[in-house]
């Protein structure tokens, strides 16, 4: 459980992060004024995604599941969350090419995602190994 508030303090400030530094893109790039409902919906759905992005990956540490069973509960999980918010906020409109596109998307930056973190740790592993081997 402790483990879970931290992950989700730190999900929501990182969405949180997230939110105030487009902002400050949109309003240096030329943006006079901002609409405060537009803002507050999109800075909500930033800190959210924080959230159960930084939340859902428990699943990894559930060491009872294979890999494979860990990484399909947690792409399910984050891609019908984030279409579900993405779509009631209006990130993008609900149409079949939008969805097609968005979809695409989503699964490449997962796949370069997964793989830079599954390379990162078995490396860590890695370097573990051969200290205590050393």
């Amino acid at each position: 459980m402790k483990t879970f508030l931290i992950r989700s303090v730190f999900g929501i400030f990182f969405g949180a992060f997230l939110s105030v530094l487009m902002t400050n893109t949109v309003v240096l790039s030329g943006q006079e004024s901002l609409d405060g409902a537009l803002f507050l919906r999109n800075s909500i759905g930033s800190m959210l995604c924080g959230w159960f992005f930084s939340v859902s990956t428990l699943y990894f540490e559930n060491h009872q599941w294979s890999l494979a069973k860990q990484t399909t509960a947690h792409f399910i999980t984050v891609i019908v969350l984030y279409f579900v918010l993405a779509i009631g906020i209006g990130w993008f409109p609900f149409t079949v090419p939008s969805m097609l596109l968005t979809i695409a998307v989503f699964v490449l930056f997962y796949i370069v995602i997964w793989f830079a973190f599954y390379f990162y740790f078995k490396k860590q592993a890695r370097k573990m190994n051969d200290e205590l081997n050393g």
